[in-house]
């Protein structure tokens, strides 16, 4: 009943949580310089209007007026907690709200259009991650100080020391055809092929996996490090407990000791990231979409914060925000799935 009083708890703090959020980076946005406006009248300017400048400074030629016609057009001549409110209600979290940058496409639809490619991209990294982790941390642990356990964290730590920019150029460099004598291997850029939709189902999924397999490398060679280090140390720890050698002692065999007990609580530590799933379309990083071009979310997020596209933006940080917040709910279950006895106090 505790249990199930503390999840009913932070399902209703999400609701307070996000608007905690959004408000917050509304309001910071809201004093950013090079806004819509500033951009429009720069726009302006660039053609040459001929107004005589009554507000000097950025605007130059460009009159009060023309400023107040822009500012009301994009809704920033009202008070802050009115145009939060617009957003938030009337606008659906800005998703219905027309793209500054991309004209006659609201920032849902833009959106969608990338969801697909950072779907798979999410899910693909997030699972090897796991199952390449886990399985690499248990062996690790289990030859603790042997070859095996040096090499591997020799290798783990170089990939881990690389730079994503650094590693996707190599892998671009030598198995993508940009340079004289290197492989060509792998597509240079790109989710798939522009004759992708008269492919057949066979010929899509080679296609995808081509396009796909140096930048999913790239991410979770990243990523190895850290999980491959957190299982082994969590199962080594997990080993010099009493419970395990109360077990030896009465003479039960070593692997039951590992697989039988110590394995399950060593995932508890592991279970912090399986809430993750949740976001794992906005799990690639930006760094590697912008080197191989793969249109994601990522690159949009990054594209509407240069380009000052708040309703995309803000839309994409609902999405986010919305993910993180369930997703650290999903870790804590995970936490009572593996180990029934923890229980969490208000």
């Amino acid at each position: 009943m505790e249990r199930t009083d503390y999840f009913i708890r932070r399902l209703l703090l999400v609701i307070p949580t996000f608007i905690a959020i959004t408000m917050l980076v509304f309001l910071l946005v809201q004093f950013v310089p090079g806004g819509p406006v500033e951009q429009a009248l720069m726009a302006m300017k660039g053609m040459g209007s001929g107004e005589v400048g009554q507000g000097g400074g950025l605007a130059g030629s460009i009159s009060a007026e023309q400023r107040l016609a822009l500012e009301k057009h994009y809704g920033f001549d009202k008070p802050f907690y009115e145009r939060y409110w617009t957003w938030l209600v009337h606008d659906r979290i800005g998703f219905t709200m027309e793209s500054y940058a991309f004209p006659n496409k609201t920032a849902w639809q833009l959106i969608k259009e990338r969801f697909p490619v950072s779907l798979i991209f999410g899910i693909v990294s997030f699972v090897l991650s796991y199952v390449v982790c886990i399985p690499l941390g248990i062996m690790k642990a289990l030859r603790h100080g042997r070859p095996f356990d040096l090499i591997s964290s020799v290798i783990v730590f170089i990939g881990y020391a690389i730079p994503p920019l650094a590693l996707g150029m190599v892998l671009k460099m030598l198995f993508c055809g940009t340079t004289t004598g290197m492989w060509d291997i792998f597509p240079i850029a790109g989710f798939h092929s522009l004759d992708f939709a008269q492919m057949t189902g066979l010929e899509k999924i080679k296609d995808l996996f081509m396009h796909m397999f140096l930048p999913v490398l790239c991410y979770v060679v990243g990523n190895f490090a850290v999980l491959t280090l957190l299982m082994k140390n969590s199962l080594m720890e997990q080993v010099g407990r009493d419970y395990v050698r109360t077990v030896l002692a009465k003479g039960g065999s070593t692997g039951r000791a590992i697989w039988g007990h110590a394995f399950r609580n060593s995932l508890i530590p592991i279970a912090t990231g399986f809430g993750g799933i949740l976001t794992v379309m906005f799990a690639g990083s930006v760094i590697i979409e912008q080197v191989f071009e793969i249109p994601g979310m990522g690159r949009l997020s990054l594209e509407a914060i240069v380009g000052r596209d708040y309703p995309v933006f803000m839309g994409i940080l609902s999405i986010t925000s919305i993910l993180g917040l369930l997703g650290n709910i999903l870790s804590d279950l995970c936490y009572v799935l593996i180990d029934p006895r923890i229980n969490f106090q208000s």
